[in-house]
């Protein structure tokens, strides 16, 4: 198993790339900690996980509220001692509005979910890892943050955003035996889509962005990503740090 004896926080764990990532987490012998907002599916997926022969704990709560960061991290280690890994996979699209049309409202949401709650998990857990002598930090970006055609400005931005938050972390703290990097997906089949409010949709914008969604060369399926994220995770990638892995299907070669 190749992270027996490891503890793994992953946030957005009840559905798509994250419930996938803990499944396998735990498969390769993680004690993972899943937080997400959905009580019920958490709960299932735990169980799940337990009577299967992991070992997986539920923490309720959203990754745009500091003191769930706080829960998180402080049931980690009253349960484990520890944190090797982290997954920043919550995220949530933007309904593909431009700079133009974009509210505050819109703006902060996203920015708070797909870069704020990153940003907050990896300040909480850097003093532990550093303590712990070494740590795995792993951020779910997108495609979407290499280039600017794949939605609105807000998801955009924070996907850039994430990209520059995971490679900073991964330059100062490389020292301390601390590796971040990040997996930039295309298209996968997952729930992200139901974010998306149709009411509010940019549709100047959107019909500018999806004939080139369309040219994606084929769907991903949320296992493969998972299996990505497992070799980050791993004594595999041992040599890996500061780096961000497209998967696309070759989308944009």
């Amino acid at each position: 198993m190749k992270l027996k004896g490891k503890v793994a926080i992953i946030t957005g764990a009840t559905a798509g790339i994250g419930k996938s990532i803990a499944y396998l987490f735990a498969e390769e012998g993680a004690s993972t900690i899943l937080i997400a907002r959905r009580k019920e599916r958490l709960e299932q997926i735990t169980n799940e996980i337990n009577s299967n022969g992991g070992d997986a704990s539920a923490c309720i709560g959203d990754v745009t509220k500091q003191e769930d960061i706080d829960n998180v991290v402080k049931l980690a280690l009253d349960k484990y001692g520890k944190i090797d890994i982290i997954v920043n996979n919550a995220g949530i699209m933007d309904d593909f509005v431009s700079v133009k049309h974009i509210d505050d409202d819109l703006w902060d949401k996203t920015i708070d979910v797909n870069l704020t709650g990153p940003m907050r998990l990896i300040r909480a857990v850097i003093p532990e890892m550093i303590k712990n002598n070494g740590g795995n930090i792993i951020t779910i970006s997108s495609v979407g943050g290499l280039i600017g055609k794949i939605s609105g400005a807000a998801y955009t931005a924070s996907k850039h955003g994430v990209i520059g938050l995971a490679k900073h972390t991964a330059w100062v703290y490389g020292k301390h035996n601390i590796r971040s990097n990040v997996i930039a997906p295309g298209t996968v089949n997952t729930e992200i889509a139901t974010t998306i409010n149709p009411g509010r949709m940019d549709m100047e914008t959107y019909e500018t962005i999806d004939p080139f969604v369309k040219l994606s060369p084929k769907l991903g399926q949320s296992k493969e990503i998972a299996q990505i994220a497992l070799f980050l995770a791993s004594d595999d990638s041992s040599f890996v740090n500061g780096d961000v892995i497209k998967a696309d299907g070759g989308w944009l070669s």
